[in-house]
């Protein structure tokens, strides 16, 4: 058996993926006027399980930050069994789902709860637009992010980079939606350059693996964690990059890679936890829109390009780099990370 031969083409095939999500959200003004474009709604929830969760995150903040309204993000499981308490009564709520199938337990029984309820609208995200969510509620289809291996990875990219532009359409954001354009351009020679670096840093084994982000990059930075964990079953955290210093941090030694998902907007504080971590023996890297002299001290620095762009238009570039080191963690421990033990592509209740 050849291990990877369905993950390394879906990583690297992810540019194309992201210029084909763009185009389809542009194509997409009714849905995005009828639903996350629309005012009426008090506050629009992006649920989802797993990676989609984490995707959601980062939806979420970026709406709030793009649109200026109000946000949320769940797992699909708070809104069917404790929406109560994930969701205020007398409120007018957007429900959206996201899966990349489409074809979810969790965000099935999630969409189906408010169905009847007066003040709930749904609507989804996905990259199969046949699917059960695909027929029970209006959605965004990212045809290009279809994969055949267990493990999201061109997928998680894609739908979160149409979701993003089709926030900034909704906001009339101009400026971000030319960021995304950029983005896209870039995305091709940030993959290239990512896979030999993952590949140069996977040589390293690490008997323990931590990845820290805020604000749009917290919830990739719990992906990142999921990624390598579900692909070579190493032993892996994820944490926001402040909140690391308070308790976590006890467990960095040498041996320890952690690995910060650097913004623009927090970068001199990033960095300083950054360069906390180096002194307790932990190998440092960075994933940086640019490098510099203040990230010198780090052991390895990946850069992205993009420093100009605001940090949520970013977030897809951030993750070819940490998919490939999945990737080839997984070849190098000798598992197939096509075909990760006790998964499957939908999960089913």
């Amino acid at each position: 058996m050849e291990f990877g031969k369905l993950t390394y083409p879906e990583i690297s095939s992810q540019a194309e993926a992201l210029q084909a999500a763009l185009a389809g959200a542009e194509q997409s003004k009714d849905w995005i006027d009828r639903y996350i474009g629309n005012s009426s709604f008090d506050e629009v929830v992006f649920i989802g399980s797993g990676s989609s969760y984490y995707q959601a995150q980062t939806m979420a903040s970026t709406y709030r930050k793009w649109v200026g309204r109000d946000a949320s993000a769940w797992p699909s499981s708070e809104i069917f069994l404790f929406r109560d308490q994930a969701a205020a009564a007398g409120r007018s709520y957007l429900l959206v789902g996201v899966s990349r199938s489409g074809e979810s337990t969790e965000v099935i029984l999630a969409l189906d709860s408010v169905k009847e309820l007066p003040n709930w609208t749904t609507c989804g995200i996905t990259c199969y637009a046949d699917s059960k969510m695909g027929q029970m509620t209006d959605c965004l289809v990212s045809e290009l992010g279809k994969e055949k291996s267990t493990v999201m990875t061109k997928s998680f990219s894609s739908m979160t980079y149409m979701m993003q532009a089709a926030i900034a359409l909704a906001a009339g954001k101009q400026q971000e939606l030319e960021a995304l354009r950029e983005v896209a351009q870039l995305d091709a020679e940030v993959v290239k350059n990512a896979d030999s670096a993952a590949s140069k840093l996977a040589q390293t084994a690490f008997n323990k693996y931590i990845y820290l982000g805020m604000g749009a990059y917290y919830g990739l930075a719990q992906e990142a964690c999921l990624k390598i964990k579900e692909m070579s079953y190493v032993w892996t955290e994820s944490f926001g990059t402040l909140e690391f210093r308070h308790g976590p941090k006890s467990v960095v030694d040498p041996g320890t890679l952690v690995c910060v998902l650097v913004s623009e907007q927090a970068r001199s504080y990033e960095l300083k936890v950054a360069e906390e971590m180096k002194a307790y023996g932990a190998h440092v890297v960075l994933i940086t829109a640019r490098q510099g002299d203040d990230t010198a001290f780090a052991d390895t620095v990946f850069e992205i390009g993009g420093a100009s762009l605001s940090d949520e238009a970013r977030s897809a570039l951030y993750l070819p780099f940490l998919q490939y080191l999945g990737y080839y963690t997984a070849l190098g421990r000798n598992v197939d990370p096509d075909h990760p033990r006790n998964l499957t592509q939908v999960v089913i209740l």
